[in-house]
């Protein structure tokens, strides 16, 4: 005979206990516990019987596995949040006699605890650490903008603002930048640091405030493990990279509002056989070849389609003089004799052109206007190798004033003034330069090329600005919109003269109705035959043939739903009967965001029509 189970001792009750219950096990505050649980990454569960889970009480409640309040038990944090918690009462009994010496003595031997063991194992590789670091970017950057109060100390914002330039000299110093979004929230940002997309938000610089209904208190143990993980990763990025972390700041540049200029990148000067593994490169035929191009490279290629691949591959004997150690013999496949395998050697990759999209504004030269925000064109602008200056009232530590001859592009976002008191050297200069709105500068990089200036002059109505990023297959795209709506208007217009030029020579009934008997006949045609008898039918009742095809098309696209599709939807209804009620559910809301979003875009696309139509008007008129 088995062991007999005892109830509230096995199952979902021994798996799971509540919030209250680990509290008690743990010995510790609520608070304490929150902060637990934010540091070593555990959250609420929710078991499939909560009845059971809490011994038979129904009472609202959070649940956590057994396990991991078990192993909060042996946290060394948990032990230094006890002797802090014993500490703060001997220092209030000391301060309460007057013991001040007894007070300072306490105040010198505070407990600390430290947080590096908590990043090792949660970030076992270095890889994991770069892969979760878009929160932790957000919320440096959040606490950098806002302003210090009793709840948060200017030392904290100063960190903040230290490891947020830090992140962006390496981004500009590496060309990592691929991707720039202005959106109402903020700028979006996303770079690919060690072949991870890393995508973070930074907030305009507009004065903050902090609610008064947001719990800081949660928000700054998050911080805390985010500035331990980002001082990580920072340190093995800039070491990597051969530089010094932490770079040098200049107290005198940083006071006068340099931002990132206040900081200089300098090489490390240790020794090769004790820096971390660099980047290899290899010499071939006089090109410097490293392992990141060839990473680069077959990224590219596996992307693209295999034939593509092979057109712009350039023959390795073209390339390359011929070489033992590079020689590659292809051989015949043996499930195809017809195709041959074709990969790229070194020397095919040492041959391709490499992509200049890191050095996009290299050959330019860029003058901010006071009106426009210094920080987020001096990042995008540098991140992609031009040269950017700006007036005194933005901050120190511009390269060049505003009569640099080597100027080539202005970024203006006010409309345009003549003025009456310009010297002819100031209009030759004028002239010279292309006087852009921001907008043109981020939709360059999304683009990857330099784009037209025209559109984007000053106080001119500019073009969408869409978003980069990866949208839902089927979402609303306003350039997609554009191209695609002037066949159907034209088609429109045709439909309204042909109506207009029909309600004018419709003088007699009896010879319309032949002309309708013909056109019924070819709404109602279900093969072939029947659709040229129709058409012969419009024909001899003096039809013309545009008319006729109009038609066929309307009655194609009403009767669009065909018998398969009608099957398949009666196969989707069954396979929803065999399915569960969760699943069902499940279902059920899948599809009704599908329509939900259909129907966002098909609006989006009637407003874009009537616009375009009501401007076709005007300009007629």
């Amino acid at each position: 005979m088995g062991r007999l189970r005892q109830k509230g001792k096995a199952g979902a009750a021994k798996a799971y206990v509540t919030r209250s219950a680990a509290v008690k096990k743990l010995q510790c505050s609520l608070a304490d516990f929150r902060r637990l649980c934010i540091l070593k990454g555990i959250f609420p569960r929710e078991p499939r019987n909560r009845k059971k889970a809490n011994k038979g009480s129904s009472a609202p409640t959070s649940f956590y596995y057994t396990k991991d309040i078990a192993y909060l038990a042996h946290e060394p944090v948990l032990k230094k949040l006890r002797e802090h918690k014993a500490f703060a009462k001997k220092l209030s009994r000391a301060l309460g006699r007057g013991e001040w010496s007894s007070a300072k003595s306490l105040e010198e031997n505070k407990p600390v605890y430290r947080l590096d063991h908590i990043i090792k194992e949660r970030y076992p590789t270095f890889v994991d650490a770069v892969r979760d670091i878009d929160d932790a970017l957000c919320m440096i950057f959040l606490f950098a903008t806002l302003p210090s109060n009793a709840r948060v100390a200017p030392t904290l914002i100063e960190n903040c603002s230290r490891l947020a330039s830090e992140w962006q000299l390496y981004v500009m110093h590496t060309r990592a930048l691929r991707k720039v979004f202005l959106s109402i929230k903020g700028v979006y940002y996303q770079a690919e640091v060690m072949d991870q997309t890393v995508t973070w938000l930074i907030p305009y610089q507009f004065t903050q405030n902090i609610p008064s209904d947001v719990d800081v208190r949660v928000m700054l143990t998050f911080l805390e493990l985010y500035q331990t993980l980002l001082g990580f990763v920072f340190f093995k990025l800039y070491t990597d990279a051969g530089l010094v972390y932490p770079p040098p700041q200049d107290a005198a540049k940083d006071e006068s509002g340099a931002g990132v200029g206040a900081f200089r990148l300098q090489e490390s000067t240790t020794q090769p056989s004790t820096t971390p593994t660099k980047v290899k490169e290899v010499e071939v035929n006089g090109k410097r070849v490293s392992t990141k191009d060839v990473r680069q490279t077959i990224k590219s290629i596996a992307n693209s389609a295999q034939g593509d691949a092979d057109a712009d591959l350039p023959a390795a004997d073209s390339a390359v003089p011929e070489e033992d150690d590079e020689e590659f013999v292809q051989h015949p496949s043996t499930s195809n004799l017809d195709e041959t395998a074709s990969l790229p050697t070194l020397r095919t990759l040492a041959a391709i052109p490499q992509s200049t999209t890191s050095k996009l504004f290299a050959p330019y030269t860029f003058w901010l206007s006071r009106e426009t925000p210094r920080p987020i064109f001096e990042f995008t602008v540098r991140s992609f190798g031009g040269r950017i200056g700006w007036p005194e009232s933005s901050g120190s530590g511009s390269p060049f004033d505003e009569t640099d001859e080597t100027i080539t592009h202005v970024i203006i976002d006010r409309p345009v003034v003549e003025k009456s008191n310009e010297t002819e050297e100031e209009k030759e200069r004028r002239r010279r330069r292309k006087y852009v709105q921001p907008q043109w500068v981020v939709d360059c990089i999304n683009v990857g090329k330099i784009l037209l200036e025209e559109p984007y002059l000053q106080g001119k109505t500019l073009p969408p600005h869409l978003s980069p990023f990866g949208e839902l297959a089927g979402a609303y795209d306003p350039a997609v919109g554009i191209a695609g709506e002037s066949a159907e208007m034209e088609d429109e217009e045709e439909v309204e003269e042909d109506a207009a030029m029909h309600d004018e020579d419709d003088e007699a009934e009896e010879t319309v109705r032949p002309e309708k008997a013909a056109l019924k006949a070819a709404a109602e045609a279900e093969d072939e035959a029947a659709l040229r008898a129709a058409e012969l039918e419009a024909e001899a009742a003096g039809v013309d043939y545009g008319t006729f095809e109009k038609e066929a098309k309307k009655a194609a696209k009403k009767a669009a739903k065909s018998p398969a599709q009608v099957d398949g939807e009666a196969e989707q209804e069954m396979n929803k009967m065999m399915m569960s009620n969760k699943q069902r559910k499940l279902y059920e809301r899948m599809k009704y965001g599908e329509k939900k979003r259909t129907a966002e875009k098909q609006n989006l696309e009637q407003r874009k029509r009537a616009i375009e139509k009501e401007k076709r008007k005007r300009s007629k008129t």
